[in-house]
């Protein structure tokens, strides 16, 4: 059974991925903030979780054959597939991406599950690692996350 499952051709339901990933992490990651301190090991968790995201833009890159930003729009559309992000597109353009994203359910998913307070370090810090690994001349910029507790995520991509 778990060959059938690693080799299906099914696209994961990226909302399940995250709530096993949390279940998991999370207590391993108090665990380590009882060892080690609390701020050091978050640090170390967002550091392995942005070296995987770094490594799966990279691949996704290889996979697509492109890293143009027109292609980074099409499979950023996956992580709101569903209604798992609503987002108002400000600007598409082949040198431009931006937009807010105005309901996130990630950061609903780790509120019911009383860890939101993991959920920038599991979810949102794998964006910008992912972006670079992608295409490292695509500048990201983004000041706030629903996550954090702002009413919108302000995606700002650009090609140089």
């Amino acid at each position: 059974m778990r060959k059938e499952l690693i080799m299906s051709s099914e696209k994961p339901n990226l909302m399940k991925c995250r709530e096993i990933e949390g279940l998991i992490a999370v207590p391993l990651i108090r665990g380590f903030m009882e060892e080690c301190g609390g701020q050091k090991a978050m640090d170390r968790a967002g550091r392995v979780i942005q070296d995987l995201a770094r490594e799966a833009g990279r691949k996704a890159s290889e996979t697509s054959g492109s890293n143009s930003l027109k292609d980074l729009a099409s499979l950023m559309e996956f992580w709101s597939e569903g209604g798992l992000l609503v987002e108002e597109i400000l600007e598409k353009t082949d040198r431009t991406y931006f937009f807010n994203v105005t309901r996130c359910r990630y950061a609903e998913l780790y509120e019911d599950l009383g860890i939101r307070e993991f959920g920038y370090t599991l979810s949102c810090c794998r964006d910008e690692p992912f972006i670079k690994g992608f295409n490292p001349l695509i500048k990201f910029e983004r000041t706030q996350t629903i996550m954090e507790g702002a009413p919108i995520c302000d995606f700002r991509m650009s090609l140089a």
